[in-house]
């Protein structure tokens, strides 16, 4: 126990110290650090969390997969691992079990209204149940209103829907929120015949601001 203690508490610093960079959007530089401390000591649940955010954000889901389900069993009532696999699992394009990933985070925290945007994504990506789509999208505008990104989701929903009128209005109070949001723009772009359509799941990253420290 006295050599384990000092052992977490230099995990604990190590993470934190990834962490930091993850923030400042130093991926490759947070995960070469992150990788020694989690061989160290590789029972830390928001280390793995965090190696899963950084392979996401170094296009590597394979590997946050990996690292989010290594997280699981480390943190049984933490959505967050459920939710970074669903995302990992969607850019695999294995959408059945992306899709079940992330209904298990809605019910593990459902009053989180990011895990009901990345259900939204889920089915928007495997191009099926758009109606259910669009249904969590409005569930977490309803949790947090003031997100922008969950109006960009919603926006998505509705243009897949058919419903192109209703899409715009839902981009133009992205915009409002976010008014500098490239992602928002191209899209309101494609709708008005403007520019060319990209995949959507691809480009959008707001919807990840949840596994920050809160």
């Amino acid at each position: 126990m006295t050599d384990r203690a000092p052992a977490a508490a230099r995990t604990d610093l190590g993470v934190a110290r990834a962490a930091a960079l993850y923030e400042q959007s130093d991926f490759e530089r947070a995960r070469t650090i992150l990788e020694p401390v989690l061989n160290n000591l590789p029972d830390s649940a928001d280390g793995w969390i965090l190696m899963a955010r950084l392979k996401l954000e170094l296009a590597q889901p394979d590997q946050a997969l990996e690292a989010a389900t290594r997280a699981m069993p480390l943190a049984p009532e933490d959505s967050r691992p459920l939710a970074l696999a669903s995302r990992a699992l969607t850019l695999l394009g294995r959408h059945e079990e992306a899709i079940n990933m992330a209904y298990r985070a809605v019910v593990s925290d459902p009053r989180n209204p990011l895990w009901h945007d990345r259900i939204a994504w889920a089915l928007i990506s495997a191009d099926r149940q758009i109606s259910d789509a669009e249904q969590a999208a409005r569930t977490a505008i309803g949790l947090a209103p003031d997100e922008a990104h969950h109006h960009f989701t919603h926006g998505v929903a509705l243009e897949q829907l058919g419903h192109i009128d209703q899409a715009r209005q839902a981009l133009l109070t992205s915009l409002r929120m976010e008014p500098g949001n490239p992602v928002a723009q191209h899209r309101l772009a494609v709708l008005n015949g403007e520019a060319q359509p990209e995949h959507p799941e691809k480009k959008k990253r707001g919807g990840w601001k949840m596994f920050g420290k809160r």
